[in-house]
C-alpha cells in the first residue's frame, strides 16, 4: 500500500486558551520513527534535489541530492539522530501536471520532500518578476530611479509574490504538526510566507533567515510595500542575518515606520510585538568542511592542481583569482580596471602575475546581464592588449561552467583570492579559499611544499560583503576605489611570508571552527530557546491580510472587560479611582495637551458619585493641573509625579516629600540645554521641582542615542545632588529622591482609610514605567490587606500590551476613555436615582 502526503484533519480557530492547542494537531506519518524526534521544516525556493528525466525512454524522472545546497549541508549540524528533516520547496524542473503526483509521492517517500508546483507564468512573474528585477536590486542599493535601473514598482508582480508564497503555506499546512514541529524558513524570496503560516497556527515554532543583504532604511522606505514585508517577518519567531549591519537596517525600519524598538538582553536582540518575543540572530554562514575536504582528497582535484602549476608557478607567474557570478553587483568590472592599474602603477609586475577570472553564469536574467558581460569582455581585451606578450595575458577570463572541484584547483594554486563585490549578502568564496589553501599532504607535493611548511593565504575582500567583518586579517576594500584595490593587491603580493602564514592560520581557525552545521545548530537552538514559552501564552489573531499579527499574553495578564470591571463597579461601595493623565487620559501625540469639556464632564461625573475617590497623576506641575481642572471641584489632582497632591480644589497643595533647595538646577540646565541645542526637535520644560528633556520629536534614533549619552552626564553632574535622573517615554527626566506616583496611591489609600473607608474596589490605569510604582502600592496593599478590602475587585490596568506589573490592559487611550465613559454612566444613573429619592 502506497502512502500519501499527510493531509489537513482539522482546522484551527481563533485560539483563546492554552488548551485550545489540540485543535491544531494534524495527521502526520513521515516519520515512522517510535521514539519522538524533534522535526523541523526547511523551506526555501528550491529544494535540494536535482531531477533529470530519464534516458532510458520510460517515462518519469530520476532524482538525486544536490551536495551543494546549503539546505542539504545544514542537516550536519542539527544532527541526524535527534531531528527528522522535512524540505519543501520548488524543483528546478518544470514537471508536467500529469507528473506531479506521482514525483511527490517519491520525493516525500526517498527524501522526505515537499515539491512545491507552480505554473511557469506564475513562477517567471514571482521569481524573474517581483524577487530578480525588484527585491534583489534593492536590497543591494540599487534604487529604479529609471526604468534601466531595478524593476519599477509592479502591483501586479507583487500579487504574483503573495500568491507564491500562499501557495508554499499550502503545502506546509499538509505536513505540518503545529504543536511539535519548527519551521525554517530561507530567504527573501518567501518573506510573507510567516504571515501566512502564524494565521493558520498562531502558536506556530518559526525561525526566518534572510541570506541577502538588508538595505538601510533609507533605501528601504522607498519599497511600496514596505510595512506589508515587515510585518511579515515579525510574525517569525526568530530572524536571522549575516552580520550586525543588517540586522542594525532591520531594526531602525522596524522603529521607524513601525514605532517599535529593540532590547538587548543578556546577549540577545529582541522585540516586543503584540506581546510576542521576536528575537534577532547575528551568525555569517560557513561552508561545508567535509565536503571541501574531501573535493581537495579527489585524483581529479591532484591532477588539474598539477596542470596548473605548470601552467602558471613552473613558468614563473603569481596568480591571483576572483570566483564571481557575472551580475552587476559582484564589481568584475571594478576587479578588472583595478588590475589594469596595477600593471600601469607597478610595471614590475608585468609578466609576472596573471589575474584568473572565473565568471559564473548569473542567476537572474535580462539587459544588465548582458551589459556586465560586454563590458568584461571588452576590458579583458583592451587589458590584454596592452600588457600581453608572446605566452603571457594578464588577465584569463573563464565564462565557461566549472566543475567544483576545478575551482578548487585553483583556489589551491592562487596567491591571493580577490572578491570585490559592491553589494552581496555573504558570499563563501573566501571561506573556499582559505580552506583549499591548508590543502593536504598529497597536493603540498605537487606544490613542492614540505609537509612542515606552514601554509599562507591573502584576501583582498569588499567592505560591503557579509563575510568581511569574520575575516579580520584581509585586506578590505572599497570597489568603487580602484587606485585603492590597484594598491591592495600590491600589499597582498609584496606582504612577508610569515605575515601571510599569520593571516592564514587566523582564518583557517575561524572558518574551520564556524562551518555551516555550527550555524545550522546555532540557529536552531535559539529557535528552540525563543519558542519555549509558546504554551504558557494566550493567543488570538488580529487584523486582516498581510497586516494580520497575533497577540500573546501571560496567562494571567488579561485585557479588561467592559463587562466585568461595569459589573463589579455596580456591586461595590467604596470605591478608589486612580489615573494617570499623560498617554492615558490623554494621548501622547496629542499637541493640545489640556482636557476636553467631554473627560471634565466625565471626571465630574465620577467625582460627583459619593461612592468614588478619584484621583488624577500626571508629570505636569501643579499651576498647569489647577487652570485645567478647575471645573473639577471634588477632583484629587496629583502633580509633578506626585511631589504636591490635592485632595479637593478647595483646599491646599500639600508636599508629600521633603523638598530640598533646587540648586541642582543650576548645574542640570547648561547640560540639558547642550543637548537640546545638538539634538534638533528636543525640548526642556523647566518644572518647580523638577527637569525634564524630551525628544518625542526628534529623530527616534538619534533621540534615543542622545538620551542614553544626557543620562550619563547628568547622572556624573549630580551625583552629590539629592535628586535621580531617569529615562521616561521619549524624555529624561531629574527630579527629587523619593517622589513617585507610588506616593500618590498611598496617599489616596491611607487618606479613605484614616475616614473609616476601606475600598472594596480599585482601579489605577497607567502607561509608562512611572506608573509601576502605582501598581506595585496596589499589589501590596491587597496583599497585607491593610488599605484595601481582601475580597476588593482590584483592576491594575496599563495601556498597552507590554511587561507591566499590572494584570490588565487595554490598547489605546480611546479604549480607557470608552471605559471611563461606561463608568461615568453607571455613576450618573445611581446619583440620578438618589436624587429621585
Amino acid at each position: 500500500m502506497t502512502r500519501q502526503i499527510p493531509r489537513i484533519m482539522t482546522v484551527a480557530g481563533i485560539i483563546s486558551d492554552i488548551d485550545d492547542d489540540r485543535s491544531e494537531s494534524v495527521c502526520s506519518d513521515i516519520s515512522s520513527s517510535s521514539v519522538q524526534h524533534d522535526r523541523l521544516i526547511i523551506v526555501a525556493n528550491q529544494l535540494p534535489i536535482k531531477a533529470h528525466r530519464k534516458t532510458d525512454g520510460s517515462r518519469g524522472y530520476t532524482f538525486s541530492w544536490d551536495e551543494n545546497s546549503l539546505l542539504l549541508q545544514l542537516k550536519d549540524g542539527l544532527g541526524d539522530e535527534d531531528i527528522d528533516v522535512i524540505y519543501v520547496g520548488c524543483l528546478k524542473e518544470d514537471i508536467h501536471p500529469n507528473e506531479q503526483d506521482e514525483v511527490s509521492q517519491t520525493l516525500l517517500e526517498t527524501f522526505k520532500c515537499v515539491p512545491t508546483f507552480l505554473p511557469p507564468e506564475l513562477f517567471t512573474r514571482f521569481y524573474h518578476g517581483f524577487c530578480k528585477q525588484h527585491l534583489w536590486p534593492l536590497f543591494h542599493y540599487m534604487l529604479p530611479l529609471s526604468p534601466d535601473l531595478g524593476g519599477r514598482f509592479n502591483r501586479s508582480l507583487w500579487q504574483a509574490y503573495v500568491s507564491v508564497n500562499k501557495i508554499f503555506a499550502d503545502r506546509i499546512m499538509e505536513v505540518i504538526n503545529p504543536e511539535d514541529d519548527f519551521v525554517w524558513i530561507h530567504d527573501y524570496h518567501l518573506m510573507v510566507l510567516p504571515t501566512f503560516l502564524r494565521k493558520r497556527f498562531n502558536r506556530v515554532k518559526l525561525g526566518f533567515f534572510l541570506h541577502s543583504p538588508f538595505p538601510s532604511s533609507e533605501i528601504y522606505k522607498t519599497l511600496p510595500v514596505r510595512d506589508e514585508l515587515l510585518r511579515a517577518l515579525l510574525n517569525s519567531d526568530l530572524i536571522g542575518f549575516h552580520t550586525f549591519d543588517y540586522a542594525r537596517h532591520f531594526l531602525s525600519c522596524c522603529s521607524r515606520l513601525l514605532g517599535i524598538s529593540y532590547e538587548s538582553k543578556r546577549g540577545y536582540i529582541s522585540l516586543e510585538y503584540y506581546g510576542r518575543t521576536v528575537t534577532i540572530k547575528i551568525l555569517p554562514v560557513g561552508i561545508h568542511m567535509n565536503q571541501l575536504q574531501s573535493v581537495l582528497n579527489l585524483p581529479e582535484t591532484e591532477s588539474k592542481v598539477s596542470e596548473l602549476v605548470n601552467q602558471f608557478q613552473n613558468q614563473g607567474k603569481t596568480m591571483l583569482l576572483g570566483v564571481d557570478d557575472l551580475d552587476i553587483f559582484k564589481g568584475i568590472s571594478l576587479k578588472l580596471l583595478a588590475m589594469e592599474q596595477l600593471l600601469i602603477q607597478h610595471p614590475e609586475w608585468q609578466g609576472k602575475v596573471v589575474l584568473v577570472q572565473i565568471a559564473n553564469p548569473a542567476r537572474g536574467t535580462g539587459k544588465d546581464v548582458k551589459e556586465v558581460k560586454t563590458e568584461s569582455y571588452s576590458t579583458v581585451k583592451r587589458i590584454n592588449a596592452t600588457f600581453g606578450r608572446p605566452g603571457y595575458d594578464p588577465v584569463i577570463l573563464i565564462d565557461e561552467p566549472l566543475k567544483f572541484y576545478e575551482r578548487v584547483a585553483y583556489y589551491v594554486v592562487a596567491e591571493c583570492c580577490l572578491v570585490t563585490a559592491v553589494r552581496d549578502g555573504m558570499n563563501l568564496i573566501p571561506y573556499e579559499y582559505v580552506i583549499s589553501r591548508q590543502g593536504n599532504e598529497r597536493l603540498d607535493k605537487v606544490l613542492g611544499l614540505q609537509p612542515s611548511t606552514p601554509k599562507k593565504s591573502m584576501l583582498v575582500v569588499s567592505e560591503f560583503i557579509g563575510c568581511s567583518p569574520s575575516l579580520s586579517g584581509a585586506i578590505r576594500v572599497n570597489p568603487w576605489n580602484i587606485d585603492a584595490v590597484a594598491d591592495a593587491m600590491d600589499c597582498a603580493l609584496e606582504l612577508s611570508e610569515a605575515e601571510k602564514q599569520l593571516r592564514h592560520e587566523k582564518h583557517y581557525k575561524y572558518v574551520s571552527s564556524h562551518d555551516v552545521g555550527y550555524w545550522a545548530h546555532s540557529f536552531f537552538q535559539d529557535l528552540e530557546r525563543t519558542c519555549k514559552d509558546h504554551v504558557r501564552r494566550r493567543c488570538w489573531g488580529i487584523g486582516f491580510g498581510l497586516s494580520f499579527r497575533v497577540v500573546a499574553l501571560d496567562l494571567n495578564f488579561r485585557k479588561l472587560s467592559m463587562e466585568h470591571i461595569v459589573s463589579a463597579y455596580k456591586r461595590t461601595t467604596t470605591r478608589a479611582i486612580l489615573l494617570d493623565y499623560d498617554g492615558t487620559l490623554m494621548p501622547q501625540s496629542s499637541i493640545d495637551k489640556s482636557p476636553s469639556s467631554k473627560t471634565i464632564e466625565m471626571l465630574n461625573t465620577l467625582c460627583r458619585d459619593k461612592n468614588n475617590m478619584v484621583f488624577v497623576v500626571s508629570a505636569k506641575s501643579r499651576e498647569t493641573l489647577a487652570e485645567w481642572f478647575d471645573d473639577c471641584d471634588k477632583l484629587g489632582l496629583a502633580a509633578e509625579h506626585g511631589c504636591f497632591l490635592r485632595l479637593k480644589r478647595d483646599e491646599e497643595w500639600e508636599t508629600c516629600v521633603q523638598i530640598e533647595e533646587c540648586g541642582w538646577k543650576q548645574n542640570a540646565r547648561p547640560v540639558m540645554t547642550l543637548y537640546t541645542e545638538t539634538t534638533d526637535g528636543s525640548t526642556i520644560e523647566d518644572k518647580e521641582t523638577a527637569m525634564v528633556w524630551s525628544y518625542e520629536d526628534a529623530d527616534p534614533d538619534f533621540g534615543t542615542c542622545q538620551a542614553k549619552e544626557l543620562l550619563d552626564h547628568l547622572e556624573s553632574v549630580l551625583a552629590n545632588e539629592p535628586v535621580t535622573v531617569k529615562r521616561g517615554q521619549s524624555c529624561v527626566e531629574v527630579k527629587p529622591q523619593g517622589v513617585s506616583k507610588g506616593l500618590v496611591a498611598k496617599r489616596l489609600l491611607t487618606t479613605m482609610h484614616d475616614r473609616g473607608m476601606i475600598p472594596d474596589f480599585v482601579l489605577c490605569i497607567g502607561d509608562d514605567r512611572s506608573d509601576e510604582d502605582m501598581f506595585e502600592v496596589i499589589t501590596s496593599s491587597v496583599a497585607s490587606g491593610e488599605l484595601i478590602s481582601p475580597k476588593a475587585e482590584v483592576f491594575a490596568c496599563t495601556v498597552g500590551n507590554k511587561p507591566s506589573k499590572a494584570k490588565y490592559y487595554l490598547d489605546d487611550t480611546v479604549e480607557i476613555g470608552r471605559l471611563m465613559q461606561g463608568l461615568a454612566s453607571v455613576s450618573e444613573q445611581s446619583v440620578n436615582v438618589f436624587a429621585f429619592e
